[in-house]
């Protein structure tokens, strides 16, 4: 039997330096309780602190009422699964609701590691238009729940 290593050698060579993933996680039925500023607020303060204290980059991000997208990077002890699961911990505690048994989170994300310029530029434009594709801004820079905490070069 032969063993693989868990990333396979090509993409150690594609991604030398840190890999830029684009990332969707949704709530719980598509249970509306993000794109309140508590929430926000929460989502900015984790940011900062992974920037500050964890070496991880947060670029640009969308809040929706029941989805979050974004962009990020760390080096090359970055866990995902790990950091995603500890954002949604901390704005887990930012949402407001009612008493609920039902959990707050669909389980799980997307992610999908970039690959060039390119493929940042169009995501953040899908990302961007996402408010007003569903009729919440009449405008992309209206929208009070995007941003973008660091700045990742992909050039």
């Amino acid at each position: 039997m032969r063993l693989f290593p868990q990333v396979p050698p090509r993409l150690v060579r594609v991604f030398a330096d840190a890999p830029v993933y684009f990332v969707t996680f949704c709530t719980y039925r598509r249970r509306r309780f993000l794109a309140f500023a508590p929430v926000h607020d929460a989502f900015v303060a984790f940011a900062e602190h992974a920037r500050d204290a964890q070496n991880v980059a947060v670029g640009r991000y969308v809040l929706m009422p029941d989805h979050i997208h974004l962009f990020v990077s760390g080096d090359p002890t970055f866990r995902l699964g790990r950091w995603i699961g500890m954002l949604k911990q901390v704005l887990a505690k930012a949402i407001v609701r009612r008493a609920s048994a039902e959990p707050i989170w669909q389980r799980g994300f997307f992610d999908h590691v970039l690959r060039s310029d390119e493929s940042y530029g169009q995501k953040w434009t899908y990302m961007r238009e996402n408010p007003v594709r569903a009729g919440l801004a009449a405008r992309a820079e209206d929208w009070a729940y995007a941003g973008e905490i660091v700045v990742i070069d992909r050039a």
